[in-house]
């Protein structure tokens, strides 16, 4: 049997249960969704902010490609931000995806309906995945992006016909592509992949007319947010190289990188991803796939060196879970106590995942949070540097907005209509900004602005500093810096957010230079 010939076993024997997968994922997610809603968690920080981007379609913005902006505003469109589960039912549905990928994975590995089970159910107690689906952002997008690009490696090294290699890389251009439009780290994982398929005899797949048109689509889909770049000067890697100079993300050491791996994956997956690197490693059965692990190999060690957040691997897992299912039942074979064992070790996931459920999406009230904390003897660490704070800062940012958006709205609603109507509202940040133009949108308020992210680029939308409401952790003596007066007129203090969404709310008249004159200096790539 040649290599391109191994055994499979029929689609349609594993298609069904890969669907049925990927519907409890979706499920899981809008029930969670609904129960973190009713625990008092709203809106996360980051939603709003894409929400807005979504209000401003383009094809890029400071700190992301445009995709996750055309997912909020098709959300929005559709379902409004009122509700978490349907604001967050996209999520749910690429999380969904991925399972159903990752079932497929294991056909594309020659595995059969036991090992496909076995790793999408390893994929949807994960507790990185249950986290990343749960709520609007990009993350959702990667593994989705990635799964499909390595399923369709896969499957042209297998190919049989010129047809099927013609439409496995057509699936890998467009997937790429869109990756691409959806976060900038994927380059990192298609060069490590390019890498490992050269280190390899399946470099041989890429001497293909075809390979060349998968690069042409890669770079037509990724084009548009190229020449807007260029065109803004490249404000992403200016973004970037402003918080790699400074202290916001922590550190991490190799070692503490490597536990991060284990410990969001949840620990008792390691039985399953691990044995799966190391079987398309070592394998020789798995030989024909060897670049998937050497890929692994090359990812890891160039994230470490990065100082990446420990969470940028977790696109790549899936495939290694699908891996290792493939192995344990290749293992396991007819022998039914190892069979058994692996119906143990399936239950035991099960089990993890309902004690990771509260630590990965906000499904208990604030205080039984911390009680559980307190019980389990763990805590999630943030991947920011920040003074303590009483919930991690993924549950932490749901909080203070609507408190927020009530005091501008009675500071501005009190002043006299003749102030009103020159009267903006500056805001720290972009959280802030969006909280107050998202969710104060039908209170009469004006537009908030600000000098952070890609709200610096939609400028000062005409105010001069004339009057304004400024929400700043700046002190009174500083403020009056650039005013001729201001005062005090609120506090957010809500106890569980964020430090830097506490401190006053001051009324500030008669800016001693316009908005427009110093605009460069009120930029904050951060």
């Amino acid at each position: 049997m040649t290599e391109s010939r191994l055994p499979q076993p029929q689609l349609r024997a594993i298609l069904p249960l890969a669907l049925a997968f990927a519907a409890l994922k979706i499920a899981i997610h809008i029930v969670t969704n609904v129960m973190a809603q009713r625990a008092g968690y709203g809106i996360f920080r980051d939603e709003m902010y894409y929400l807005m981007c979504g209000r401003h379609l383009a094809f890029g913005y400071v700190d992301q490609p445009p995709l996750v902006a055309v997912m909020a505003r098709a959300t929005d469109i559709l379902f409004g931000y009122q509700h978490m589960w349907s604001l967050r039912l996209f999520p749910a549905i690429a999380g969904g995806v991925k399972v159903l990928l990752t079932g497929l994975m294991v056909w594309a590995l020659g595995g059969e309906r036991r090992a496909a089970a076995l790793a999408m159910l390893g994929v949807t107690v994960s507790a990185i995945y249950l986290g990343i689906d749960s709520f609007l952002s990009m993350n959702c997008l990667d593994p989705m992006f990635w799964l499909a690009c390595m399923l369709a490696l896969l499957r042209i090294v297998q190919a049989e016909s010129p047809v099927a290699v013609r439409n496995w890389w057509l699936v890998l251009g467009v997937s790429a592509g869109l990756g691409l439009e959806s976060k900038v780290s994927e380059v990192f994982f298609l060069v490590c992949t390019l890498i490992a398929l050269l280190l390899t005899p399946q470099r041989r797949i890429l001497f293909n007319r075809w390979f060349a048109a998968a690069v042409g689509l890669i770079v037509l889909l990724a084009l548009p947010n190229l020449l807007w770049q260029i065109h803004y000067h490249f404000p992403t890697l200016e973004w970037l190289r402003t918080v790699s100079h400074s202290d916001k993300d922590v550190i991490l050491s190799p070692l503490a990188f490597l536990q991060a791996q284990w410990i969001m994956l949840l620990p008792s997956t390691v039985l399953l991803w691990l044995p799966g690197a190391l079987w398309l490693l070592f394998a020789r059965a798995a030989r024909p796939f060897r670049f998937a692990g050497i890929t692994y190999v090359l990812f890891l060690p160039l994230m470490i060196a990065l100082h990446a957040k420990d969470y940028y691997l977790a696109p790549i897992y899936p495939v290694y879970f699908a891996a290792g299912a493939v192995a344990w039942f290749r293992w396991t074979g007819r022998s039914r106590w190892r069979n058994a064992l692996a119906g143990a070790y399936a239950a035991l996931m099960v089990f993890g995942f309902f004690v990771a459920l509260p630590l990965s999406i906000p499904v208990l009230p604030p205080q039984q949070f911390i009680a559980y904390e307190k019980k389990i003897g763990f805590a999630p660490k943030d991947a920011e540097n920040h003074a303590p704070t009483v919930l991690p800062q993924f549950y932490a940012d749901r909080f203070g907005w609507t408190d927020l958006v009530a005091q501008v709205n009675t500071i501005y609603h009190a002043l006299p209509p003749a102030e009103q109507a020159r009267t903006g509202i500056l805001a720290q940040n972009y959280g802030q900004a969006s909280a107050i133009n998202i969710l104060g949108e039908h209170d009469g308020l004006p537009t908030a602005i600000s000098g952070h992210q890609n709200y610096w680029l939609w400028g000062p939308r005409g105010y001069t500093g004339e009057e304004m409401i400024v929400l700043s952790k700046a002190s009174l003596a500083e403020m009056q810096e650039n005013y001729a007066s201001c005062k005090v007129v609120g506090m957010r203090d809500h106890p569980l957010a964020m430090p830097w969404e506490r401190g006053p709310i001051y009324l500030c008249y008669g800016r001693k230079t316009t908005y427009a004159a110093d605009w460069n200096e009120l930029k904050y790539y951060y």
